[in-house]
C-alpha cells in the first residue's frame, strides 16, 4: 500500500473520532443543560444583548388587572378570572385594588414594575384615567373592562358596554391599537387675586388677561416641583356649562339611573350665564368670543348616541375644539341639541343667526382664560375651578387592547 493511501486511513479514523467526540460533549452538554434548567434557551454571555429577550419569550404573559372595589360586578369578574388562571385558560396574573387615596396609577406603575404584559383596568372613566396615566409612554397596553356611568372611552374603542365578559375576552385576545392622550394643566386655579408670570395681580373685571407661554410651558409642574399639574383626559376635557353639570351631578342618582343623571343636573343649568373668553389656538393670536362651554376633545363619542365632535380621531395628533354657545332660553339649548343630533349622522346646520351653536377647530395646544373660576373637567372627573388652563396633545402616547378587525 502506498504511504499516500496510510495518509488516507488515518485522516479518516481522526475524522470520525473527532466526530464521535464531538457528539459525546454534545450530549454531556444537553444533559448539564437540562439539569440546570436552561434546555431550550441560547447560551448567556456576558454582554448578551439578546438575553432579556430570550427569557421574556420563555416566560407565561403577565395580566395584571386594576379594579375599582366599589363597582358592583368586580367580586364576580375575580372570581371568574381565577377560575380561568385555574384552569389553564388564562396566563399568569396580577389582582391589584384601587383606594380613596390611589384610584388607580400608583397600582398601573406596581404593575408595570412587576413585568405586566398588560395591564387591564376594570372600573368607570376615574379608573380608566388613572390606569392611563402610569401607562402613558411605557408601550405596555391598556385593556378596559367598563363599569362605569359613562365609560366614554370604550365606547369610543367599540368595546362592549354592560358585557363585562365579553370586554375581558377582547383584553385578552383582541390586538393592540395606538392611540393619543390629552393633558390639562389648570394655570390660575381663581382661588385668590389672579396673576401673570410676573406675579401682578389681574383686575377680576379684565377677563382679557392671557397667560403667557412661561405660564403654560409644558415643562413646569413636575412632581414634587410645586408646579401646577397636568391631568391626563383620553376622551374629552371641558370648561363651563359641562363641568358644572358634572360636578353638579348626584352621586346616588348617578347609581340608580347612569348617565342619564347627568342630563337631569344639566337641566338645573341651562339659564346659566355666558362666559367671556379669550381662546388662543396653537400660535394663533387670541380670539375673544362668549361661550357656554368650551370643550378640548380626543374623541367625540357620549352616551344616548351622542357625537359631540364629529371630527375627532383618537389617534390623528389633534385636538378638536368645540366652542359651545347658547342664546334665548330654553329655545337655544333646543337647538344646539338638535345640531347635536344632526352632526351625528353626519349633517352639519349650517343656518344664519343661529341662537344655539357649535364652533369647531383644531389644534395640538390650546390655551383659554376666562372672567370668573369655572369648573374643569376631565372624561367625567371635576379636577378644580379654574380662570386660565392650558391643554395639549401628546401624540401615539397609550396602547390600547380593541377587538380584532
Amino acid at each position: 500500500m502506498s504511504w499516500w493511501a496510510w495518509v488516507a486511513i488515518a485522516a479518516a479514523v481522526l475524522a470520525a473520532a473527532a466526530l464521535v467526540l464531538g457528539i459525546v460533549l454534545f450530549r454531556r452538554q444537553q444533559e448539564l443543560r437540562g439539569r440546570l434548567g436552561l434546555e431550550g434557551r441560547s447560551p448567556q454571555v456576558a454582554g448578551d444583548t439578546h438575553a432579556a429577550v430570550d427569557e421574556a419569550e420563555q416566560r407565561a404573559p403577565l395580566v395584571a388587572f386594576v379594579a375599582n372595589p366599589s363597582k358592583s360586578d368586580v367580586e364576580m369578574l375575580r372570581r371568574e378570572i381565577l377560575a380561568a388562571v385555574a384552569d389553564g385558560r388564562m396566563p399568569e396574573m396580577l389582582w391589584l385594588e384601587t383606594s380613596v387615596e390611589d384610584p388607580g396609577v400608583g397600582q398601573a406603575r406596581q404593575a408595570v414594575a412587576a413585568g405586566a404584559d398588560l395591564v387591564v383596568a376594570i372600573g368607570g372613566d376615574g379608573t380608566v384615567r388613572a390606569v392611563a396615566e402610569a401607562l402613558v409612554g411605557t408601550g405596555v397596553p391598556m385593556g378596559l373592562l367598563p363599569l362605569g356611568t359613562g365609560n366614554l372611552l370604550a365606547r369610543n374603542l367599540d368595546l362592549p358596554i354592560g358585557n363585562p365578559l365579553g370586554a375581558l375576552e377582547i383584553a385578552l385576545t383582541g390586538i393592540d391599537r395606538t392611540i393619543d392622550v390629552g393633558w390639562v394643566r389648570i394655570l390660575d386655579g381663581g382661588q385668590g387675586p389672579a396673576t401673570g408670570s410676573t406675579g401682578v395681580p389681574v383686575a377680576e373685571s379684565d377677563p382679557t388677561r392671557w397667560p403667557t407661554d412661561a405660564d403654560a410651558a409644558d415643562d413646569a409642574g413636575d412632581p414634587g416641583g410645586g408646579g401646577p399639574r397636568e391631568h391626563v383626559f383620553l376622551v374629552i376635557a371641558g370648561l363651563g356649562f359641562d363641568a358644572a353639570m358634572v360636578a353638579d351631578t348626584d352621586d346616588d342618582l348617578k347609581a340608580r339611573v347612569g348617565w342619564i343623571a347627568y342630563f337631569m343636573s344639566g337641566v338645573r343649568h341651562l339659564h346659566g350665564r355666558r362666559l367671556r373668553a379669550l381662546v388662543r389656538l396653537d400660535d394663533r393670536p387670541p380670539t375673544a368670543v362668549r361661550l357656554r362651554s368650551l370643550l378640548v376633545g380626543n374623541c367625540g363619542r357620549l352616551p344616548g348616541g351622542l357625537t359631540l365632535l364629529p371630527d375627532a380621531v383618537l389617534d390623528d395628533g389633534w385636538l378638536d375644539v368645540a366652542a359651545i354657545d347658547t342664546r334665548g332660553g330654553v329655545a337655544g339649548w333646543a337647538q344646539l341639541f338638535g345640531e347635536v343630533v344632526l352632526q351625528g349622522v353626519g349633517v352639519r346646520a349650517e343656518l344664519p343667526a343661529k341662537i344655539g351653536r357649535i364652533d369647531h377647530a383644531r389644534a395640538r395646544r390650546v390655551l383659554v382664560r376666562v372672567s370668573t373660576p369655572e369648573h374643569v373637567q376631565v372624561d367625567g372627573d371635576v379636577i378644580g375651578t379654574a380662570r386660565a388652563l392650558s391643554a395639549r396633545i401628546q401624540a401615539g402616547g397609550l396602547v390600547v387592547r380593541v377587538p380584532q378587525p
